[in-house]
This record gives C-alpha cells, sequence and structure tokens, in this order.
C-alpha cells in the first residue's frame, strides 16, 4: 500500500513540530511507499520510502501564512492541487494531521477516487473546516475522548504516541530528593501562549518562596510566536519584575527536540496548566523520563492513575498550585511515583503502538 500524508511542516529541528518526523520514520515501516506533502520543509533524513514535497518555502511557514501574504496563500493552494494531480497515481490512503482545511480542499476528490482518509485531530477548537471535514473523512483519529469535541461513529480513541526510547533518562538522571545545595528544578513546556497559565505558576511561584526554605527555580521552556503571544510574554516579564522572582525564572526560547530529554532529566517536577482537551505530548514526555506533572487537563486521568488527587488541579488557583508543588517537593516517594508513571506512558502511548493501529485501521 502507498500513504499520502500531508501535514504542517517537516523538520525535526523545530521545536514545536519536530516530533513528527518519527511519525514518518514508524509509518515508512508499515506502507511500500510515502508521500508527505508538507506546508512547510526543513532539516529531515527519512528512509529512501519517503519522499517529501514543500507547499511553501522552508522555514517559513509563519510568513507563508501571515494575513498580508494572500498571494502566497493563493501559491499554496495552486501548489496543492498541482501536486494532488502530478501525483494522482502513488498513493491509495491519505493521511491528514492536525489540518481539516486540506479535507475541505480535497474530501470530495479523495472521496469519489475511493481514497480511504484519515484525520488526525487533537485540539479542543471546534470550527466550521472541522464539521465539514468530519463529514468527508473515513475515519478520524484523535488521542483522548476530550481531544475531539465532534461527536461522531467515525472517531477512534488511539491515544497519543512518543518515542519513548528517547525520552527516558539515565539511571538516577532525575533529582530524586530535595537538595538544599542545588535549586529544584521546576519546568514548563511549550509556547509562551496565555493559553498555557504560565502567569498562575509565576504567582504561585511567589508565594512558593515565602512558605519553604528550598531554593528552587521555575524553567520556562518555549517561545513567543504569533503577536499575541509576544504580548503575553511581555506580561509575564512584568509579573517576574514586580513580585522579585529574576533571579528565580529561566527563560530557554525556543528547544531543538534533541536537546528536551536532558531538560526534563534536570527536572523534579513539570507543570502544564493547559485546559483540558488534546493531549499535549510535553505531558506525555515528562512522564516518559519519569517526571512528575502537575496538570490541569482532566484528559491525562488515565494516566496518572494512582495519583490522581496529587497530580491534578482542580481550578487554576496560584495559593493552590503553590500548595501541591508544596507537597510534591517534600514527598520522598517522588522516584517512585516517576516509575510508576512512566511505565504506563510506555504502555498508553507508544509511538510504535499507534502507528500501527493508524495503518491497521485506515
Amino acid at each position: 500500500m502507498k500513504l499520502l500524508i500531508i501535514t504542517q511542516k517537516v523538520d525535526r529541528q523545530d521545536p514545536i513540530l519536530g516530533f513528527f518526523h518519527r511519525w514518518l520514520e514508524e509509518f515508512a515501516k508499515h506502507y511500500e511507499q510515502v508521500l508527505v506533502i508538507a506546508l512547510g520543509v526543513g532539516d529531515f533524513s527519512l528512509p529512501t520510502n519517503v519522499r517529501v514535497l514543500s507547499l511553501g518555502k522552508p522555514n517559513q511557514v509563519q510568513s507563508v501564512l501571515g494575513p498580508k501574504k494572500w498571494w502566497r496563500k493563493f501559491i499554496i493552494l495552486i501548489n496543492f492541487y498541482t501536486y494532488l494531480y502530478l501525483e494522482r497515481r502513488n498513493y491509495d490512503q491519505v493521511f491528514v494531521h492536525m489540518n481539516p482545511i486540506y479535507l475541505v480542499l480535497a474530501g470530495v476528490y479523495w472521496r469519489l477516487a475511493g481514497r480511504p482518509v484519515g484525520l488526525w485531530y487533537t485540539h479542543r477548537q471546534v470550527d466550521w473546516k472541522l464539521r465539514l471535514a468530519e463529514k468527508l473523512a473515513t475515519i478520524i483519529f484523535t488521542a483522548a475522548p476530550e481531544s475531539f469535541k465532534l461527536k461522531s461513529p467515525k472517531v477512534i480513541v488511539t491515544g497519543h504516541g512518543i518515542d519513548t526510547a528517547i525520552f527516558a533518562c539515565p539511571a538516577r538522571a532525575c533529582p530524586p530528593k530535595v537538595k538544599t545545595t542545588e535549586p529544584f528544578v521546576i519546568m514548563a513546556v511549550g509556547r509562551l501562549t496565555r493559553i498555557k497559565h504560565l502567569d498562575i505558576l509565576l504567582k504561585a511561584s511567589a508565594l512558593l518562596r515565602e512558605q519553604i526554605n528550598i531554593p528552587f527555580l521555575i524553567r520556562l521552556v518555549g517561545e513567543a510566536v504569533t503577536v499575541e503571544d509576544k504580548k503575553y510574554l511581555s506580561e509575564l516579564q512584568t509579573i517576574v519584575k514586580q513580585s522579585s522572582l529574576e533571579g528565580l525564572v529561566e527563560w530557554t526560547g525556543a528547544v531543538a527536540p534533541e536537546k528536551m530529554r536532558a531538560l526534563y532529566c534536570q527536572a523534579g517536577l513539570t507543570v502544564n496548566l493547559s485546559p483540558t482537551g488534546g493531549l499535549d505530548k510535553a505531558v506525555l514526555e515528562s512522564l516518559a523520563c519519569g517526571v512528575p506533572v502537575l496538570t490541569s487537563n482532566q484528559a491525562f486521568r488515565g494516566y496518572l492513575a494512582p495519583y490522581q488527587a496529587e497530580l491534578l488541579l482542580t481550578d487554576w488557583a496560584e495559593n493552590q498550585l503553590a500548595i501541591q508543588i508544596q507537597s510534591l517537593m517534600m514527598r520522598t516517594d517522588r522516584e517512585t511515583i516517576g516509575t510508576t508513571l512512566q511505565n504506563t506512558v510506555r504502555i498508553k502511548a507508544d509511538l510504535g503502538q499507534l502507528i500501527k493501529t493508524i495503518a491497521t485501521k485506515l
């Protein structure tokens, strides 16, 4: 069988979308040929049975999609339909990753051509594009019931998939106990955007500083991408300054995927304050490293057993967050917690099993 994959970007160095490079490697194991059409293309090294075509310019996805670049959008549209025509005999199935718009653009054609189309979608947002894509897709894959909000008989909940072998810390790399000689690292990973509620983490850190005498560091891993993100970053920096947290907060900026494991392995705890919805892979990566996660995303309940009471937040109040962080810092069984959650992720979020499931169901 031959597979067409449509995705946002193919670039193993991309701090946000670099993970999909491993997905492509796994898909290559299940298909004779894999053809990838991506909006942006950067650095990649894939098996010989994988071809990659770019709709836009390398590493310029954001500029291509800029609101004043309508003519570039038109060129991308022309390129998309050109590829569909030229490659029409080179695939039997279609897999669309997180972009319902491509089903809007080509779903009817694929239906008429008899090509089964699978959509992967893990996001709380529902718009007209997703509603139409649901009608045109043959099957829909999602990571959790909470990550696809439309009711549809086409939906299959597969769990997420990460390379759990890559995200595994060397023995004793994760600090099992709180030390007074070096800071306890509390890390948040992802784009610096308002939906992450990082302002609450910073305010909780100010409270935590007054409650304990243990040194700690808040490490924020990610960058502000959009104009709104940069406005939010300015607000975060203001909170840091007003609360005198300069020495307690570290901004790493964007970090390449291959460098993330080392950061996870330095952390004693990660915090994810996104609302309930898709399964944020940063949470799964942390758990795969054996690092406990405090999260407000109820979709992770099944991944956090039997420690849901300690690790799930019921609201975004900074005082409650400070209390739960302090409680986890003082626990002597954090290493046991980390190992238990690590084993759960290896079972429930293995990338190889996920891609095998998709290939079988599609």
